[in-house]
């Protein structure tokens, strides 16, 4: 066993000694008939970012080659509002890499995410996972770089309200139990999202918890590793799918919706980013923020309201996106600072030997920790559709690479303060903000649609068919007309619960 696999989660990579972008369809076979696979299940996700099934039960070898070969018809006009019902069969293919074990099936199964193509073969043109494809492959070929992203899941937990040990209203930033009752589920979640092929950074428990109406509301997050973006994206709808069904086991609720109620922390899916070239990371140079790094924040700003357009889809992302609670209104960037749009998290650039210092037993040892620097997209929410905004972000980070004048531009909208303290009220004014409601967004889109559509990557089609969507909406004033009424919003709330 290599140095890759030797600890991976993944059974299938343990028992095949490979990486996963390395399977292929004899690897696959050779692993069901080992381990006496009796099921195949393909999953694909559907306009509304659930993962979709098809069951499969094994017959033959010859059977299992050729549903591993030729995939399968399904209605896609069922699956996405753009398909038209009189040619709505598509073909789901399925992706080697993808392969895992189902964790929650009753008899040995393996699972694949599938790609869509259309009745002449051709990749599904308007599928969001095929955009994110030609984004990436775009940004290759127009920059020489690769996109690396990571995705950060934050959850509520509903469950009945106990007496015993209450935690501490908004205050369960990094709980331990038994204040932080759901840990179990977390790590839980976390192992079995590990062996089904997910890059797991950490998880913990974060600050909101409160009680309503005889439920108490507990705020979790589980964060990523950065990968590819193609993966990453993959390996978010997966683990949104574990975590559902695991809660579905424990009997409780969870949900990823970007607001309960006012006052209280809304959830968001906060996207780290790097550019790496041959391997390498490039965000850092001579221990400080790369040009490289900059260029590619300043497509983040210049894209950011029409980004709301694929992270930010329902009219409750809104009401997350307020000042004063660690959500981004205004479109700027800075260094750990959390009421910018594009923060920079704490880096490794320091020169002191902390790991010596905190363990006097150990021997310093020069280490460069540049890899671990990320770039941070703190306005999308887990109503995203995953693979149009990390499609979204890549095209922004190209953009940035292509704009003349991306460090200017960077360096004008840079903030090193607190940009919602009375004290800088006039910085604020002068910074462009955030779409306010879904309608707003969609005026963002369909300024920015050029660069979007630029070396074919978003289809005009699917662009209008965004814009029309999140128009109907009609949310203009409806944080307004709402104001603070709990019962109202958390009516509101219940609509959307269950989005991404």
């Amino acid at each position: 066993m290599n140095e890759f696999t030797s600890m991976n989660p993944n059974p299938l990579v343990q028992y095949l000694n490979k990486p996963a972008h390395e399977f292929t369809r004899s690897d696959l076979m050779r692993y069901i008939e080992d381990h006496d696979i009796e099921m195949i299940n393909f999953r694909y996700v559907g306009w509304d970012g659930r993962l979709k099934t098809l069951n499969f039960i094994i017959n033959s070898r010859d059977h299992l080659e050729n549903i591993l070969t030729s995939g399968e018809r399904v209605d896609g006009s069922s699956l996405f509002p753009f398909v038209e019902a009189g040619s709505s069969d598509l073909y789901v293919i399925p992706k080697y890499r993808t392969a895992f074990r189902n964790p929650f099936a009753d008899v040995p199964t393996l699972d694949l995410l599938c790609s869509f193509y259309d009745r002449n073969g051709n990749p599904l043109e308007n599928s969001p996972e095929y955009i994110l494809r030609k984004a990436h492959q775009s940004m290759q070929d127009k920059t020489g770089f690769t996109f690396e992203t990571m995705g950060e899941l934050e959850y509520y937990i509903i469950s009945e309200e106990e007496p015993l040990y209450p935690a501490v209203n908004q205050k369960g930033y990094h709980e331990s139990s038994p204040f932080n009752k759901y840990g179990q589920y977390r790590r839980e979640a976390m192992r079995l999202i590990a062996q089904s092929g997910g890059q797991i950074k950490y998880g913990h428990s974060e600050v909101g918890n409160f009680s309503l109406d005889g439920k108490v509301y507990e705020q979790n997050e589980i964060e990523f590793l950065p990968t590819n973006v193609e993966d990453a994206a993959d390996q978010i709808v997966i683990a949104k799918w574990i975590m559902r069904t695991l809660a579905y086991k424990y009997g409780v609720t969870i949900t990823f919706a970007p607001k309960i109620t006012v006052g209280k922390a809304g959830s968001g899916m906060h996207v780290h980013t790097r550019v790496m070239k041959d391997g390498r990371s490039v965000m850092i140079k001579d221990g400080k923020l790369s040009d490289e790094a900059r260029k590619a924040i300043a497509g983040y700003l210049t894209l950011a309201g029409s980004l709301t357009a694929f992270g930010n889809t329902n009219p409750t992302s809104y009401f997350r996106l307020v000042p004063h609670q660690e959500a981004p209104t205004n479109i700027c960037w800075g260094d750990r600072n959390r009421s910018v749009l594009v923060r920079v998290p704490l880096g490794w650039s320091n020169a002191k030997d902390m790991i010596s210092d905190a363990n006097p037993a150990e021997s310093y040892v020069a280490k460069d920790f540049s890899e671990k620097q990320t770039v941070e997209f703190r306005a999308p929410d887990g109503s995203a559709d995953i693979y149009l905004l990390m499609a979204g972000l890549t095209v922004a980070a190209r953009h940035g690479f292509e704009r003349g004048d991306a460090l200017e531009f960077a360096a004008k909208t840079y903030v090193d303060i607190n940009i919602f303290e009375e004290a800088n009220k006039k910085r604020q004014e002068e910074l462009e903000k955030l779409p306010a409601s879904c309608m707003e967004s969609a005026d963002a889109l369909f300024r920015h649609k050029a660069i979007y559509q630029k070396y074919d990557v978003f289809p005009e089609s699917i662009l209008d068919f965004i814009i029309a969507y999140l128009r109907k909406y009609d949310d203009k004033n409806l944080r307004k007309e709402l104001g603070n009424d709990e019962k109202k919003i958390l009516q509101l709330v219940t609509q959307y619960f269950h989005c991404g």
